[in-house]
């Protein structure tokens, strides 16, 4: 059963993403705070000598430095962006707006990271499926956001919605995935909710009182 009617999944561009994403942008989407914190997150949360999957990645992936991970494997929509992440022991390209199903084995990673890109997901229920195949019993998905955004390629259902409700739309993406006995796929998700004290008009251009910083945690059930 989808989670959405096919207008919540629309787009303002509707053009193919791949075009939108053809050149590279070595700039970060959110401000020093939310990096810090977000940092901070991970290195709360995440252990070293993990294997990590940093989806709808960029030419940066916050991780600690100070922190070692078997392997960091990283998925994006431009190369050079991802050929420039120093913190990424190999990449792929895909869209996930038109193969929904990742390159990856099953139960083969501790962590799924996703940061500042949940928006964008036409088809969330699909891919929190794919996050809950290829993560490890127990492992961990982490999904950070603002409230940012290229707002022409974020979905009718995530532009519509207040802060609050975007963090409802992330918690039901993870309550969709069921195992193969009909069994909730996730634990009941953790949130950590950051808001700006600036007036949200200010926020979206990133004026003023800092972002608010958002992360809805889950684990794979055992």
């Amino acid at each position: 059963m989808m989670l959405f009617q096919a207008n919540q999944r629309t787009k303002l561009d509707d053009s193919d993403d791949s075009l939108f994403y053809s050149y590279p942008r070595f700039v970060t989407h959110v401000d020093e705070g939310f990096i810090d914190q977000l940092t901070n997150l991970y290195r709360e949360y995440l252990k070293p000598n993990t294997r990590i999957l940093d989806m709808m990645s960029s030419w940066v992936s916050h991780l600690p430095d100070e922190m070692e991970f078997s392997h960091v494997e990283g998925h994006g929509m431009n190369e050079e962006e991802l050929a420039k992440n120093r913190q990424l022991n190999h990449y792929f390209v895909q869209d996930l707006n038109k193969d929904l199903k990742l390159p990856l084995p099953d139960q083969d990673f501790d962590a799924v990271l996703n940061c500042v890109s949940v928006q964008y997901l036409q088809y969330p229920d699909a891919i929190f499926y794919e996050i809950y195949r290829i993560l490890k019993p127990g492992g961990i998905a982490i999904i950070s956001f603002s409230n940012r955004m290229f707002y022409q390629k974020a979905i009718s259902a995530w532009r519509d919605s207040s802060e609050g409700k975007r963090i409802e739309l992330v918690k039901l993406y993870f309550d969709s995935v069921k195992n193969a006995n009909g069994m909730p796929g996730f634990s009941q998700v953790e949130v950590i909710s950051r808001q700006s004290n600036a007036p949200s008009f200010l926020q979206m251009l990133g004026l003023g009182g800092g972002d608010p910083f958002y992360a809805v945690i889950a684990y794979r059930q055992v």
